[in-house]
């Protein structure tokens, strides 16, 4: 049996510290692949020889490759075809006989014996088929393990794909391209010979042609000449047309594997479910003193909760492509058991007091730990994730999905920072902050966000408008609000509390958070400070405003706001 080129590998790279491994597993597949086709049983067949010298015909018997029997569909039809007739020749006798019973008794027990004859023989088919789809699921095992030990190959020889997960990407989906088509040409290198013959005969009078119309060209050679050019320039544009092309499904290409596959509705009803999960948690600990009353002392070792939505979006992306608020639930379930962890632990100290008599006594005294350990998503993600999954969400991270605002990503305003002198601010009946808004204006300046999502408890750089806003409250002596999304978070918190404003309330007060919608689709995209209006335009100090903090003003029906989250001081 002709089997596969199997891909070979110098001394010196199996030696190699880094494809030793990758090595080592590709060999182990092809060994297993051979053997795999060696179980593909062969027939005899009787093969007539002519001798050159005497011409005396003799025959012996050889190893011939065994087609592989037609699939189980295509003989299923078959027979399905046999069993319809069949059953409708059935359908017939037992209109026919249902006044004789031993005759309907006979024809049931028929009717048994074909059904189990028909799965015999699928049962002896399918031992039949064994072989081949052996055979068959260890090539697929053996391409895997090449392209795995090409691509490590390609690492050590180019470490500049090295740089970043995208980079790896794109290398690793061009090594299966090439792997691809170079087993192509391998199946077909057979074939080579046969056509180099045919070739070599048809050259010579390729050869005997040309030079019967060198001697025609040399007389119109001016002709030739202009054709020549015209020719070029046809190819110069035809070229640089193709390589447009080229570029632009490279292009797409690339934005198409780096964009969420999820629908964005779904997407944010998943963040909001996760935030539901964390506002679980920070009410359970809230109300830890009442569900777990009669200690003496309480005493909190508690971490930040909050999460990155690129994270999560990115981490549900890797595991389970396009995903739902349905199909999302169990992976949400195993990132949040992973993310964070509380435990209560009960202590018991032996005390002693004095009395009134002097005389001294022993009480038990009961303290209660409360401890709440939080990990950022990036943290474990490694510890959840294949290679390729892992892969793939470095790349989402990188590229945010190339949906950046997603999740109230901020504002992709770039103008400069406005002057508040000279606007008059009209105060309304709510007394407002103005100590928060003067802590928020003295931020204006600020580029990357830091430290106002690392106060939060992010380890890198987020779309940190909320952050901001969070971390102003946060510096004013509030725990709440406290949100990282604007509409997952931010919005129901308000509106929860029934402190929310739509567009157009007239008694909006300094330190309200305002909250924008820039693409009108419902959800909220970015949030800001409320510094005053002068009763025209409402003026903010806003985070990650093109990447900085900004004051900004806009007029008080501007469609884009959504609305304000109230605050009571």
């Amino acid at each position: 049996m002709n089997k596969e080129p199997r891909l070979r590998f110098t001394d010196e790279e199996r030696s190699d510290p880094v494809l030793e491994k990758p090595i080592r597993k590709a060999e182990k597949a092809a060994a297993r692949a051979d053997k795999a086709q060696d179980n593909i049983p062969k027939k005899k067949v009787r093969q007539m020889v002519i001798d050159p010298d005497t011409g005396k015909k003799t025959s012996k018997l050889t190893f011939e490759d065994k087609k592989k029997p037609p699939s189980k569909v295509s003989q299923g039809v078959k027979e399905a075809s046999v069993h319809l007739v069949a059953g409708k020749l059935h359908k017939e006798i037992r209109e026919n006989e249902q006044d004789n019973v031993g005759v309907e008794s006979a024809h049931k027990s028929e009717e048994a014996v074909e059904t189990g004859a028909y799965l015999v023989r699928e049962g002896y088919r399918s031992h039949k088929l064994k072989p081949y789809r052996n055979a068959a699921q260890a090539e697929q095992k053996l391409e895997k393990a090449n392209v795995n030990a090409l691509y490590q190959k390609s690492l050590r020889e180019n470490p500049q794909f090295t740089s970043n997960p995208l980079s790896r990407w794109q290398q690793k989906q061009s090594i299966k391209k090439q792997y691809a088509a170079a087993k192509r040409a391998g199946q077909t290198a057979g074939n080579t010979a046969q056509a180099a013959s045919k070739t070599g005969k048809a050259a010579r009078t390729v050869k005997e042609k040309a030079q019967q119309a060198g001697s025609f060209v040399m007389r119109h050679k001016k002709g030739f000449l202009v054709a020549g050019v015209l020719f070029l320039l046809i190819c110069m544009l035809m070229n640089t047309m193709s390589s447009c092309s080229m570029m632009a499904q490279s292009i797409g290409s690339v934005i198409s594997g780096t964009t969420y596959p999820s629908d964005d509705p779904e997407m944010l009803a998943v963040e909001a479910d996760y935030a539901a999960r964390e506002a679980q948690l920070q009410e359970k600990i809230d109300n830890i003193e009442s569900s777990h009353s009669g200690y003496d002392e309480y005493r909190y070792n508690l971490d930040m909760i909050g999460h990155d939505p690129h994270e999560l979006a990115a981490f549900l992306s890797a595991v389970l492509q396009g995903y739902t608020r349905h199909s999302a639930q169990a992976e949400l379930d195993r990132v949040f058991d992973a993310q964070y962890q509380l435990t209560l632990r009960e202590e018991i100290q032996i005390r002693t007091y004095t009395d009134e008599d002097g005389d001294e006594h022993e009480y038990e005294y009961r303290i209660l730990h409360v401890t709440l350990t939080s990990r950022s998503i990036a943290s474990f993600a490694p510890e959840l994730l294949t290679p390729e999954q892992m892969e793939m969400y470095q790349v989402y991270r990188q590229t945010m999905g190339n949906k950046p605002l997603l999740f109230g990503g901020g504002s992709p305003d770039t103008g400069v920072s406005e002057d508040l002198t000279g606007v008059e601010f009209i105060n309304g009946t709510r007394p407002g902050n103005s100590q928060l808004v003067e802590l928020a204006k003295s931020q204006v300046g600020n580029v990357g966000g830091q430290p106002y999502w690392s106060w939060y408890g992010f380890n890198s750089r987020v779309e940190w408008c909320a952050c901001f806003v969070s971390w102003c409250y946060g510096q004013s002596g509030r725990t709440e609000p406290r949100f990282a999304g604007c509409q997952s978070q931010g919005v129901p918190w308000f509106q929860s509390h029934g402190q929310w404003g739509a567009r157009g309330y007239e008694n909006i007060a300094p330190g309200d958070a305002i909250f924008f919608d820039w693409d009108l689709d419902g959800s909220a995209d970015h949030v800001g400070i409320v510094v005053g209006t002068d009763g025209s335009r409402v003026y903010t100090v806003e985070g990650n405003s093109g990447d900085a903090c900004k004051i900004k003003s806009y007029d008080l029906n501007y469609q884009s706001i959504k609305g304000y989250g109230l605050m009571n001081w």
